[in-house]
């Protein structure tokens, strides 16, 4: 190898995030083309984990270190969100047990995450959802998580919790998402707002207003409901439950609502 390969390679490994995936597309920005790369593959500098895709030998890389690719390298909007994003704030009381760990990544817009980072085994379940959620996200709504030597993009609680609960399908995804606002005591109520008033979804207003007020938040008393829009008619969120009249959901009965 010439010596100048082993200078961009020298480089390279100098700027490179530990615990990090590298794609090809940022390679490209360094001049290491796809030649020179699978000769960096062949001397054993890097490894090849799928097409357009490479860790360092004998770095440790997880989920977080492919996610920053695609949010630092390939400009997708993916992030963190969900429960996820609350359990990795510690906001969040669930805990699988005895099960693989579920990471929940949101997109803004209609994407689709390449093919090595949906194959690669990282030991724990992703679920990828593109929600197109909120007409505009405030900045506030975004936080960047510690992972050492690099950062990854999240969903503020804020967001998290209305993305939680635009996940919600089942009986007990509602119960789950009311025990994850009961938590949640020091929200924001001017990012609330913003966040209420640009929500594209009736449902998760509705479910996230009815929440707030039942559990009583003091966050809730600064919220401008009048700048929320919520639509007309019933919506049906609770199999089996009571309507309430204010929201016009089908909710847990009071002595149904799950505590703590």
């Amino acid at each position: 190898m010439s010596g100048q390969n082993k200078g961009k390679i020298n480089q390279l490994l100098k700027e490179w995030p530990k615990g990090t995936v590298i794609t090809q597309a940022r390679l490209d920005k360094l001049g290491i083309y796809r030649q020179l790369a699978a000769k960096y593959v062949f001397s054993d500098w890097i490894i090849r984990i799928g097409t357009g895709a490479f860790v360092r030998s004998g770095d440790r890389v997880d989920w977080r270190g492919g996610l920053y690719a695609l949010q630092t390298q390939l400009g997708l909007s993916v992030h963190v969100g969900g429960r996820t994003a609350l359990a990795l704030q510690g906001l969040s009381q669930f805990v699988p047990l005895g099960q693989q760990e579920k990471v929940i990544l949101i997109s803004d817009y209609p994407e689709q995450l390449p093919t090595w980072f949906r194959n690669h085994p990282w030991e724990v379940k992703l679920e990828h959802h593109c929600l197109s959620l909120f007409n505009r996200v405030p900045e506030a709504a975004s936080i960047k998580l510690d992972c050492g030597a690099f950062g990854i993009l999240a969903s503020s609680p804020e967001r998290a919790i209305m993305e939680q609960m635009r996940l919600a399908r089942t009986n007990e995804d509602v119960e789950q998402a009311y025990q994850l606002m009961e938590g949640l005591t020091t929200l924001r109520p001017r990012v609330v707002q913003e966040l209420l008033v640009n929500c594209r979804s009736v449902k998760v207003k509705r479910l996230f207003l009815w929440s707030a007020e039942t559990i009583g938040h003091d966050w809730f008393k600064r919220l401008d409901l009048a700048q929320v829009e919520l639509g007309k008619g019933k919506r049906q969120l609770y199999k089996g439950g009571r309507l309430n009249p204010k929201y016009q959901i089908t909710v847990p009965a009071p002595e149904e609502l799950p505590g703590v």
